[in-house]
């Protein structure tokens, strides 16, 4: 029997004190998939027009070396990232990541553009999810698309997000595993606004006339996404948080909350129960920001296990839908990407380790004292046994060995390019 075996047995007998079932933790960990995002593999460049400026307040910082430059670079990278990352996940798409030997209009994209993704998909046993690009394009300049003022360049932004809610269709119907297609714009005024409500008026019947034609959720899921400011939009967020959840609710598409996207004092994880009582689905954004919505790795941190235990505390792992989105280009960017998604996995595993039957049970009896010093004993807990086990029934480097591999593909192809 090897350390890390030693070491989840004793760690079994000290859950099984609380009456909770290691085995079933983590036979529901393994049913919980975290979608990554491919825009940490390239800054956020795609590969419609890797030269267009970044616009619609996104920022990659930093240049380090071995950036993907083209479809199999990318692919390539993200397996690598996968092969170091338990249990199942999924990958989310920007559409300006299509496959095309010649230059296709954002309003004219077709699945088959995204057929090379799709078929790689299938051979990586992934499920793929999408987002329209609606920033970092001539008609997204001035800092407007579905709420713009000017009708052509509205419809010209309603007919891409139509366009894209095929390509996620088709991506639901040859994956067996619906697509959660994302619709976020970064629509604002960078000062004071005389007219709020036109604009919020404009992006409504935008996306009324986006969601207008029906698609099986077997296939689709459409959500919506806030944010409270951005670069060069400042003042004025025409999808604002209140108007995002309204629509949603009215609508009944699933809302999108980004960690970064709120007030400092904002936390996602209070926010989560609220909207299930009004909202079909969630797709939580998970990301870490940093005096701004400035979407650093993923780390283990208060708020980011606060998100996992409300995810398991609810009871609605069929209603909430786990995305990644944040994109550091002055690390390496798979070990980015593993760091963060293996964080996400983590912070999962705790809140299934959680006697949360127990503890509800005492908060229900008004014994605050017994809720909280079990809270926090449940801290020292050891946990990372049980993950440690986990990677090592996955086939997965254990602990920080994952490094090794990332630092030799480094140098054997990032360091090439």
């Amino acid at each position: 029997m090897s350390s890390i075996q030693i070491a989840y047995k004793i760690a079994q007998e000290r859950f099984a004190d609380i009456n909770v079932d290691t085995t079933k933790a983590l036979a529901a960990l393994n049913t919980i998939p975290v979608s990554m995002h491919c825009w940490q593999g390239d800054d956020v460049r795609g590969f419609e027009n890797p030269d267009q400026a970044l616009t619609g307040g996104i920022q990659a910082t930093g240049n380090y070396l071995g950036k993907a430059r083209n479809p199999q670079e990318l692919k390539s990278d993200l397996e690598q990232a996968l092969a170091l990352i338990p249990g199942p996940n999924r990958l989310n798409l920007h559409a300006i990541y299509l496959e095309s030997d010649t230059p296709v209009a954002r309003n004219e994209i077709k699945p088959k553009h995204f057929q090379g993704w799709i078929d790689w998909a299938k051979t990586n046993k992934l499920g793929l999810d999408f987002n329209p690009s609606c920033f970092s394009h001539p008609l997204s300049d001035d800092g407007f698309t579905l709420s713009h003022v000017n009708d052509e360049v509205r419809a010209f932004w309603i007919e891409h997000c139509i366009a894209s809610r095929h390509i996620s269709a088709s991506f639901g119907e040859q994956l067996g595993s619906a697509s959660v297609m994302n619709i976020w714009v970064p629509d604002g005024y960078k000062d004071q606004a005389v007219d709020k409500l036109a604009p919020r008026q404009r992006l409504m019947a935008a996306l009324d006339e986006i969601i207008k034609e029906k698609i099986n959720p077997k296939y689709h899921l459409d959500a919506v996404e806030s944010k409270l400011f951005g670069i060069g939009a400042e003042a004025y967020t025409t999808g604002s948080n209140e108007f995002y959840f309204g629509y949603a609710t009215s609508r009944q598409t699933a809302l999108c909350m980004d960690a970064g996207h709120f007030h400092p004092t904002e936390l996602v994880s209070d926010k989560i129960s609220t909207a299930l009582l009004y909202i079909p689905q969630l797709l939580l954004h998970v990301t870490r920001p940093v005096r701004w919505d400035s979407d650093h790795v993923v780390s283990l941190d208060d708020e980011t296990q606060a998100i996992a235990h409300e995810i398991i505390r609810t009871n609605a792992l069929n209603r909430i839908h786990i995305g990644l989105d944040f994109f550091d280009a002055s690390i390496n960017r798979i070990a980015a990407w593993v760091i963060g998604t293996r964080n996400m996995k983590k912070a999962l595993l705790r809140a299934l380790l959680e006697p949360t039957a127990m503890l509800k049970d005492i908060e229900n009896k008004g014994d605050y004292t017994t809720r909280l010093a079990l809270l926090e004993e449940q801290k020292s807990l050891p946990w990372a046994a049980v993950w440690d086990y986990y990677c090592e029934q996955e086939n997965v480097p254990v602990g920080q060995a994952w490094l090794e591999p990332v630092r030799a593909y480094e140098a054997n192809v990032l360091a090439k390019r």
